[in-house]
């Protein structure tokens, strides 16, 4: 439909200036954490046998501004030879997301599925930075569908998750 003036009704702007399509994007990212613990130097060095490592994920969302959402993707490792703790690294790593006219139905998925996989990239080369530099080799972690994992806890748990546009690998 056009209006007087020939253009049409949707390429019109927005009264005020308003915007009301959604958007989502990363602000800033930082190490909200980070600890290396080496309590078996120099003994464990002198160990040939390749460490065990346990790695565990945990993610935490929590709204800290008009718009704004902190996601934290803390990462524990812990890597063992023979009984011997060769090296423990916690990391904390964290972004600032600015959420704009997104359903309410998508933000927790977003928060908890598309978020950690953004920031997992920029957390990876921090953890194996900081293992280097403990004297070990790099840790290189796999790529994780923090998507994936978050649809699957939500079906254990019960709850039929609404993904939308998010979370999609």
């Amino acid at each position: 439909m056009d209006d007087q003036n020939g253009m049409s009704i949707a390429d019109q702007p927005l009264a005020n200036g308003a915007d009301e399509a959604p958007a989502a994007g990363l602000i800033s990212q930082y190490v909200k954490d980070l600890s290396f613990e080496n309590p078996n130097a120099p003994a464990v060095y002198q160990n040939q046998t390749p460490p065990a490592i346990d790695v565990q994920f945990n993610i935490g969302a929590a709204q800290v501004g008009d718009e704004v959402h902190e996601v934290v993707l803390k990462i524990d490792v812990r890597a063992e030879t023979d009984g011997q703790v060769a090296f423990i690294v916690d990391l904390s790593f964290a972004g600032l997301f600015g959420l704009r006219n997104i359903p309410a139905e998508h933000v927790q998925p977003f928060l908890l599925g598309e978020a950690p996989r953004l920031l997992f990239l920029f957390a990876r080369r921090v953890l194996s930075d900081a293992v280097r530099d403990g004297g070990f080799p790099p840790l290189l972690l796999e790529p994780i569908d923090f998507a994936q994992l978050y649809l699957q806890q939500s079906e254990q748990q019960g709850i039929q998750p609404n993904v939308g546009d998010f979370g999609q690998a």
